[in-house]
């Protein structure tokens, strides 16, 4: 099942990317936190939904104790949706969905996992694939080249590198969380439990963030006018349902579906093409090729 969830989630958050490149607008003062304040938004009320309708014995602890875990995601993510309203997402993909195979190594070093070679060929298919189709997404339909200072450039430039690293050990760790109950540091858990607990103390603490993020935003006179977020809280809604799917992907075989959730970019430009009329060159369909061969492949060998 962990690979139908690793599908899921690409495939959700994939469409996340597209309304996120809608709603990042380079010209709109705070638009990054106010996609953060969108985000957090939905997700703490599903946390809310989950814990009225659910038994999952949810101890409010385990809010402290995923915490790491949780603040590598969301001050990722804010890094990536600061870049995205300057440069062009032919720079920032690629460089942001190293993170998989970042995770990958990180699992191999300190987790001991292992990967067979034919494993470890198609996950290096799926990263060529990747960066290939990343650097080759340049249409020009959608405009991130706003007029910044050299400064700003350099420090936009540097988001997506961030991003790659602190979501790789956001994945690291929460493959350490996930994969087993009796080493998991969550507490109160059981098998059945284990992945709705560690999604529902992420969700409730990416609220607790949007809160302040929207008291921060109001002290500056920005106002967050609901009607005008409609693209935000769209992919708002998808990061919250592929984040769902992501916790049961990554208690499975986690050095696999970190890869392959990588291609979300793949799924983007897809989306792009056929939501949003951009092209696409014979170079690009070559590497969206690479990236769906690799993930096949690694479905036969992990399916034996």
């Amino acid at each position: 099942m962990w690979f139908i969830f690793t599908l899921a989630t690409t495939l959700i958050w994939g469409l996340a990317e597209l309304f996120y490149k809608k709603g990042a607008l380079p010209n709109e003062k705070y638009a990054h936190l106010k996609i953060c304040i969108s985000v957090g938004a939905v997700m703490g009320i599903h946390a809310i939904f989950t814990l009225l309708t659910k038994d999952i014995g949810y101890d409010p602890i385990n809010l402290i104790m995923y915490l790491p875990v949780s603040l590598l995601y969301i001050i990722s993510m804010a890094f990536s949706f600061f870049g995205m309203r300057f440069i062009e997402e032919s720079i920032s993909d690629p460089i942001e969905n190293t993170s998989g195979a970042i995770a990958s190594l990180l699992c191999v070093i300190f987790l001991h996992e292992r990967l067979e070679i034919p494993s470890v060929i198609a996950i290096l298919v799926i990263a060529v694939g990747v960066v290939g189709v990343g650097f080759l997404e340049n249409t020009g339909t959608t405009n991130r080249k706003a007029k910044i200072g050299k400064k700003m450039a350099i420090i936009a430039f540097t988001m997506p590198f961030l991003y790659a690293i602190l979501d790789a050990f956001g994945s690291f760790f929460d493959i350490y969380y996930l994969d087993d109950v009796s080493t998991s540091p969550l507490v109160g858990i059981t098998e059945d439990t284990i992945e709705e607990v560690a999604n529902t103390s992420y969700e409730l603490s990416f609220a607790f963030v949007a809160i302040i993020l929207y008291i921060f935003i109001r002290s500056k006179g920005v106002k967050y006018e609901l009607p005008k977020q409609r693209d935000k809280i769209l992919a708002a809604i998808c990061e919250t349902a592929g984040q769902f799917t992501y916790v049961f992907a990554m208690s499975g075989n986690g050095a696999i579906a970190a890869p392959i959730i990588s291609a979300v970019c793949v799924v983007s430009l897809l989306l792009s093409r056929i939501f949003l009329k951009e092209k696409l060159t014979a170079r690009q369909y070559f590497f969206i090729f690479m990236v769906i061969a690799g993930i096949l492949a690694l479905a036969i060998i992990e399916g034996d």
